[in-house]
């Protein structure tokens, strides 16, 4: 009985990790870069221990903590924006308040390493 409950709770944490890659953007690198070509504003939602630690070519460090009180940092809402942290999650939270706000181009591009090559 204990390893089908072990089984189940396996289950449960891949469907999870599976929905929280749902709010990934799905876009290659190479459609990032088009986008970050075009002008987009790419934000760093990570620590800025973490951002300081390496970080995307002239990203701007927004930690995630710090999203709703420097929402005037994110200028237009009809610009493109890119967010990124490590792994997808802490840029998933920030694309939806973003959203929620009313900014209408919001990428979530997951974690530094989905980030092309500059």
């Amino acid at each position: 009985m204990n390893r089908m409950i072990l089984i189940i709770i396996a289950i449960v944490a891949v469907l999870f990790i599976v929905y929280q890659l749902r709010n990934v953007s799905g876009m290659d690198q190479s459609q990032l870069k088009e986008k970050i070509d075009a002008g987009a504003l790419v934000v760093d939602v990570r620590t800025v221990t973490e951002f300081n630690s390496g970080h995307f070519p002239n990203a701007r460090n927004i930690p995630i903590d710090e999203v709703s009180k420097r929402v005037d940092e994110f200028g237009d809402k009809n610009q493109t924006i890119i967010v990124y942290c490590a792994s997808g999650g802490r840029s998933g939270s920030a694309k939806s308040f973003l959203e929620s706000i009313g900014y209408k181009q919001v990428i979530n591009a997951g974690g530094l390493s989905n980030m092309p090559n500059p």
